[in-house]
């Protein structure tokens, strides 16, 4: 009991320290947040597709749930049914096995559809590539409309990549009529 007393004490307090500041203004988690909230002004729900990935990513999206980034208090959740989501978030190159399964979950979704690809494997194929096992890269399966590099990004680039593909979608949707 003594001896691992001494250890802790020896070891000190071994967590990480606090992020720095954002480099540049209305770069941080707050700001990101905020202009989240004002975009979409409801919720937005997200189907979350592993396929293939080693699970590094998948790591950083669920680290989006804890209360640093409470991306559930935004508004955003995540959704078992593909009929139920606006996103679909890939990670991973996706693998033959995936290939059919992924294009079956895009094409359950509601329209407009909105295709985010995570980490280097899910935006390049990653060190997978094109092989006989792989198909490589999301976009070789379905339409992406946004990409997040890393291996794996953090998840404040992927809440700005989420930020990206809602604001690119809503610049891009026509205004609707005025009935007067």
């Amino acid at each position: 009991m003594w001896n691992i007393i001494k250890r802790i004490a020896h070891a000190g307090i071994a967590t990480e320290a606090s992020p720095l500041p954002a480099a540049e203004p209305g770069d941080d988690v707050g700001h990101i947040q905020q202009r989240l909230l004002a975009i979409l002004g409801k919720a937005l729900t997200i189907r979350m597709v592993d396929a293939g990935s080693c699970n590094g990513c998948e790591l950083e999206i669920h680290a989006l749930g804890n209360p640093y980034y409470n991306i559930e208090g935004l508004g955003i959740k995540f959704v078992a049914s593909p009929r139920h989501a606006d996103m679909l978030l890939v990670t991973g190159p996706v693998s033959r096995h995936m290939a059919q399964a992924l294009q079956r979950t895009y094409d359950a979704m509601p329209d407009p559809k909105l295709v985010v690809a995570v980490g280097d494997c899910g935006c390049s194929g990653g060190v997978f590539g094109e092989s006989y096992a792989s198909c490589g890269r999301v976009a070789n399966v379905i339409p992406v409309h946004c990409t997040i590099p890393g291996c794996p990004p953090a998840p404040v680039d992927i809440l700005r990549g989420i930020l990206s593909a809602v604001s690119a979608h809503v610049e891009a949707r026509p205004e609707p009529a005025n009935r007067s």
